[in-house]
């Protein structure tokens, strides 16, 4: 099974904005989401997983940049590595503010630093960015269920998270199809990619549940069992574990899919008028 190289590139506008966020001390509650235990600690998580793998998707993305000749996707590769650069560095101030608030992200990001440089002595380029692309399949489509369903956005209430992750949404939506069309002009096996899909799905499940456990039992609410069994309870109603959530990221592993089947054209302006139009929320975080 080989994909074509031969795709039009269709005009993409993903550009690398200047942009800080800022958590000042006490700016936010010890259970920042919604007060929501379990959900603290799997974004805590998460978002101590972000540098490291932004920082490894850009290096698998640039292996293969000379393979790359058509104009439109070069110009979408250098906005797909600034935007991924900026976004390693916002969620280290991100996940140290965590860390002073209890939540082990310098030890996430470790263990994730290690994971990878393994991976990378170990694997082949062509899985590197097979393993790219899954993860920006993950990352895509968990941004464009905040983005899209109001529920999400309403458990970060109206704290500075909740502002980076919008605008950190919008750029995994904008960048959704980069390292995909990368991997389909470098290497363009079906086989490879749907088996390091399914490979890195195991990898990535396992290591947020294990994180999540090792955090939570360091954690003083996690041995409130009231408090412990509602937030779990929560879990079979959050927006990010719906069956078409679910039914969209296993859409990857169909032969013939691309990122763009899901067309986010309108999402997309909608959301750059909300966070960067002129009366745009997050326009005063810009540099």
């Amino acid at each position: 099974m080989t994909a074509s190289a031969t795709r039009i590139i269709p005009p993409r506008d993903v550009r690398t904005r200047r942009i800080g966020f800022a958590y000042p001390p006490a700016s936010l509650d010890r259970h920042y989401v919604n007060g929501d235990l379990v959900m603290s600690h799997v974004v805590a998580v998460l978002s101590a997983m972000f540098p490291e793998g932004e920082d490894f998707f850009v290096r698998a993305v640039r292996a293969h940049a000379d393979q790359v000749t058509d104009p439109e996707l070069k110009k979408q590769v250098a906005g797909f590595i600034g935007q991924e650069v900026t976004h390693g560095r916002e969620h280290r101030a991100l996940n140290e503010r965590l860390q002073q608030m209890g939540y082990p992200t310098r030890r996430v990001d470790k263990w994730v630093r290690i994971g990878l440089g393994r991976n990378e002595r170990l694997l082949p380029p062509k899985i590197q960015l097979a393993m790219t692309a899954a993860l920006e399949h993950y990352t895509a489509a968990l941004a464009e269920t905040l983005l899209t369903d109001e529920r999400a956005q309403a458990l970060l209430g109206e704290t500075e998270v909740r502002s980076m992750l919008l605008w950190h949404a919008l750029e995994e939506s904008e960048h959704k199809s980069v390292a995909f069309d990368v991997f389909q002009v470098a290497v363009g096996s079906e086989k490879v990619r749907i088996r390091t899909m399914r490979f890195t799905t195991l990898a990535f499940l396992v290591n947020v549940v294990f994180h999540t456990v090792l955090s939570m039992l360091a954690d003083r609410a996690t041995y409130n069992p009231r408090r412990l069994v509602s937030s779990l309870a929560q879990l079979r109603h959050s927006p990010f574990l719906t069956r078409d959530v679910v039914r969209r990221i296993r859409a990857y592993n169909k032969v013939g899919f691309h990122p763009d089947d899901n067309d986010n054209t309108e999402l997309l302006e909608l959301w750059r008028t909300r966070l960067f139009g002129e009366d745009g929320t997050l326009a005063d975080h810009l540099h």
